[in-house]
């Protein structure tokens, strides 16, 4: 954990060249382990997919627990059930948005043997706030499971690459390791929360994300509640 309790001051430039567009997406379950398949899914229908290394593919979120149900453990095997209001999230450049929607909206994809249908699509732009979180972050990709195992370890990673993007690390929060699945071999990931940025830093950080991997998901940043009320370790 790093805490750093420095007021940061707002910048004022916002770029909008890069959007999240949100998909309605008709699906009953798919896979706990998704990412891989999905990415592959959408990578099919579009020829530039490989061309914009800003394009980063969301995994499609679900609660935890639905009814009592409890989330199985992460595997491409284990299955989650989807709800009508989730969403497929693309991370995409604006001049690439009506493309992007124009190849896959209304066609069905095979996720890990589960059919989905894209829906229409609503951009929406990057979040200003100043807390956010990646569900995955993969630092580095020589690191092996047990770099990511440990905490300290992979905020240090985590603080290196984001001095690369002129970002200041005031408060970071590491949070649960996931393996991510793929015909090349598994992907040691982390999730990683940071509060007290700039609205600059914030955008920049949305707009480049972090570390290999964006068609995964990795590295893509979502804001995240405020962690003020947390008390601050001593």
């Amino acid at each position: 954990m790093f805490w750093n309790e420095d007021e940061p001051t707002d910048a004022l430039r916002l770029p909008d060249d890069i959007v999240d567009l949100l998909f309605a997406i008709d699906c009953k379950r798919l896979p706990v382990d998704h990412a891989y398949a999905l990415s592959s899914a959408v990578r099919a229908l579009v020829p530039w997919f490989d061309e914009e290394p800003r394009l980063g593919v969301h995994t499609i979120h679900v609660a935890g627990s639905q009814n009592g149900w409890e989330r199985p453990e992460h595997s491409p095997e284990a299955l989650i059930m989807v709800s009508r209001r989730t969403k497929l999230t693309i991370r995409v450049p604006s001049a690439r948005a009506d493309d992007l929607a124009a190849r896959i909206q209304g066609r069905r994809i095979d996720v890990g043997g589960q059919p989905l249908t894209i829906g229409a699509a609503k951009p929406k732009p990057l979040s200003q706030e100043t807390t956010i979180f990646a569900r995955y972050l993969a630092t580095d990709p020589s690191a092996d499971a047990e770099a990511f195992a440990d905490e300290s370890r992979f905020l240090e990673a985590a603080a290196q690459a984001l001095g690369a993007l002129d970002i200041r690390v005031r408060k970071a929060l590491c949070g649960k390791a996931t393996t991510l699945h793929t015909p090349a071999g598994p992907i040691p990931t982390r999730a990683l929360m940071l509060a007290g940025l700039t609205r600059e830093e914030s955008m920049r950080l949305q707009r480049e994300g972090l570390g290999p991997h964006r068609a995964l998901g990795c590295g893509l940043f979502i804001p995240h509640k405020g962690i003020d009320p947390v008390k601050s370790p001593a």
